[in-house]
């Protein structure tokens, strides 16, 4: 998006916060709204009226504020309630995610246990072994696609054993997972992306059809069993359930492994601190968090009562999206925030989200990370981009900053 066109767009459509354009000048385009347009309007088709935020502070309050709902039941009646814009949208969005309390405490709960802390540091080994095996394969040839070749797969067979699904289908979770986080209601697209999600539905039907028979002790046994015992899981609930883990446990680590390495390519002088004090690894990721956000924008969250917030009456059933990246980058919070430093402190980023939906996934992204990183920088010591950092291209998403590719040699 050029200076004239942020100047003369009043709206924002969800085809344009998806663009590749808008990608590349965001974090421009989102200083300027942060200094004199911080509620911004967003048109986004059948979803009706929305409005970005982008400032720092409002982005906690709103992120906590109880007048914004998830699950869209909870604000619309029944006359207003939207049809279905896919045929397989119920059996795939009735996860936590969507959720408020107490549906939202009652699904977190069941999958809570397994991402505690001790749980998470039982997976280091195993997180290594997967490392340093991805490295085997490309070292030899002195060169990799960061994304395709190390950055997806990690997470994906972490996610893929800790759930018990075969490590020979991560390449469909990949084509499904971007169905899932394909914000659009373009015709064609929603056509497409309809015929990925019955493809990923009968995939799970198919799965939980032979965990119920050989169950095992893997997390997706756990939720059948649960959902067994009575009314603590519906099956559109355990399908959906398992669908956010699949999606959610690897597309913001896979960001956060390229994102991170990307920046570090860009930035000499913090790649060579970083080499020099490995102990920075953890501030290091905090950073890279903040600096490019994983997730940039926050999935929708619907007005269940009006309010005011700068002057602009919010109206019951109008959408707000929050800029997790514009937020990380707010001046007033981050001194010097468009500089990416490892050794920043008090970083209070919110890449992870705030409040009811914080990350459950946090503590294993970040220690998946800090093996990849460390590992990639230990074994590779002579790393660079192949290219110009100019050629990198952002993918064209809603959701996520995602990188299409990250070649590098070594």
């Amino acid at each position: 998006m050029s200076s004239k066109e942020k100047n003369s767009v009043t709206i924002l459509t969800e085809s344009q916060l998806s663009s590749r354009a808008f990608k590349d000048e965001a974090y421009e385009f989102y200083k300027e709204l942060r200094k004199s347009q911080p509620l911004y309007p967003l048109s986004l088709g059948t979803l009706g009226k929305g409005w970005l935020i982008s400032r720092y502070d409002e982005a906690i309050h709103l992120l906590k504020n109880e007048k914004l709902k998830k699950n869209y039941e909870n604000v619309f009646t029944a006359k207003e309630k939207r049809p279905a814009l896919l045929k397989n949208e119920e059996s795939l969005t009735k996860h936590m995610l969507n959720s408020d309390p107490p549906d939202h405490n009652r699904l977190r709960t069941l999958v809570q246990k397994v991402f505690t802390h001790r749980m998470i540091l039982q997976l280091e080994d195993k997180i290594q072994h997967i490392a340093d095996s991805l490295l085997d394969k490309v070292q030899p040839n002195k060169f990799m696609n960061l994304v395709d070749d190390y950055a997806f797969p990690l997470p994906i067979i972490v996610i893929s054993e800790m759930l018990g699904i075969p490590l020979e289908d991560r390449q469909k979770f990949r084509v499904w997972s971007q169905a899932i986080i394909d914000f659009s209601d373009a015709p064609e697209r929603l056509q497409e992306n309809d015929h990925l999600l019955g493809e990923f539905v009968e995939y799970l039907e198919s799965l939980v059809r032979k965990k119920r028979s050989e169950p095992s002790g893997d997390l997706i046994s756990a939720l059948i069993q649960a959902e067994s015992e009575g009314a603590q899981l519906s099956t559109e609930e355990l399908y959906s359930m398992i669908m956010l883990l699949i999606v959610a446990g690897h597309e913001t680590t896979v960001n956060l492994i390229t994102n991170m390495t990307y920046a570090l390519m860009c930035h000499n002088d913090q790649l060579e601190k970083l080499r020099q004090q490995p102990d920075l690894m953890n501030s290091a990721i905090e950073e890279a968090l903040r600096f490019h956000s994983p997730v940039e924008l926050t999935t929708i969250r619907w007005t269940a009562e009006p309010f005011i917030l700068h002057g602009q009456e919010i109206k019951r059933k109008d959408v707000i999206i929050i800029s997790l990246a514009s937020a990380n980058r707010d001046e007033k919070i981050f001194p010097n925030a468009d500089i990416f430093d490892i050794e920043r402190k008090n970083n209070r980023h919110i890449a992870f989200g705030h409040g009811n939906h914080f990350c459950l996934g946090a503590q294993l992204a970040r220690l998946e990370a800090k093996i990849a990183i460390s590992t990639l920088l230990r074994r590779c010591p002579n790393i660079q981009l192949k290219g110009e950092k100019e050629q990198m291209k952002w993918k064209g998403n809603f959701l996520m900053r995602a990188l299409e590719e990250l070649p590098l040699s070594f």
